[in-house]
């Protein structure tokens, strides 16, 4: 199985501190962000790993190479400016990320989930398999519930949860998107929930959406305290 790091994002939020470094090479414990989720998938045993990037992707490039220092091979896959959203940028690694399921992970998260899981966690009857999260205080209302059978569902009695940004899909999702364009991730994903060929499963362990400089430094804290 193949897996793919979500890079490309302008990472707004996080400005000043990415005018002129981007978001994954920002350092969290001693290393950039992308970093930890290399050595953690070289760890899983993936060996072809699919990066996105837009902007200053030629400093992501210069710094990870071809990904021989983690014992794993790394192939890019360029945007232009203003990247192509997550689907989009999907989309256009299709022919990097082959016809077999394949694993994505968000470039801007830190999460201990065992990307090992990602193997079997996909079954025959599902396009898609998500990582669901208890709802952080910045998104409070969450995004999908985990039902019975760990369908995941659009609503219902069962609790909300936030969808962690780690998925395993199926080429299959990205079909109807024409390579080069931008498109969300969100109404595929709905569109796929309501037909039920979305499986979930909740992780209880550590997740942070590093999506603000004081998320940042806290994780920075934390991962320093933890060592």
């Amino acid at each position: 199985m193949k897996a793919m790091i979500l890079a490309a994002g302008r990472g707004e939020r996080m400005r000043p501190l990415t005018d002129r470094t981007p978001k994954p090479l920002l350092p969290v414990a001693g290393k950039p962000l992308i970093v930890w989720h290399l050595e953690r998938l070289a760890r899983a045993g993936f060996r072809e790993i699919i990066i996105n990037h837009a902007h200053l992707g030629d400093e992501i490039e210069a710094l990870l190479g071809d990904g021989d220092a983690w014992n794993v091979t790394i192939h890019y896959s360029a945007e232009p400016a203003g990247a192509l959203e997550t689907a989009g940028g999907i989309a256009n690694a299709l022919p990097l990320l082959g016809h077999e399921p394949f694993l994505v992970v968000n470039g801007d998260i830190f999460c201990d989930w065992d990307f090992a899981r990602a193997r079997d966690a996909l079954t025959a009857d599902m396009l898609a398999h998500l990582v669901l999260v208890d709802n952080p205080p910045h998104h409070p209302h969450g995004d999908f519930s985990l039902l019975e059978g760990c369908k995941v569902g659009a609503a219902g009695t069962a609790q909300r949860l936030t969808f962690a940004g780690i998925g395993i899909y199926r080429p299959q999702l990205f079909a109807d998107i024409v390579r080069g364009t931008a498109a969300p991730l969100a109404p595929l994903l709905r569109d796929a929930v309501a037909a039920g060929q979305v499986s979930g499963e909740y992780h209880r362990g550590r997740w942070v959406d590093v999506g603000t400089p004081e998320r940042l430094t806290q994780l920075d804290i934390d991962l320093r305290h933890a060592c």
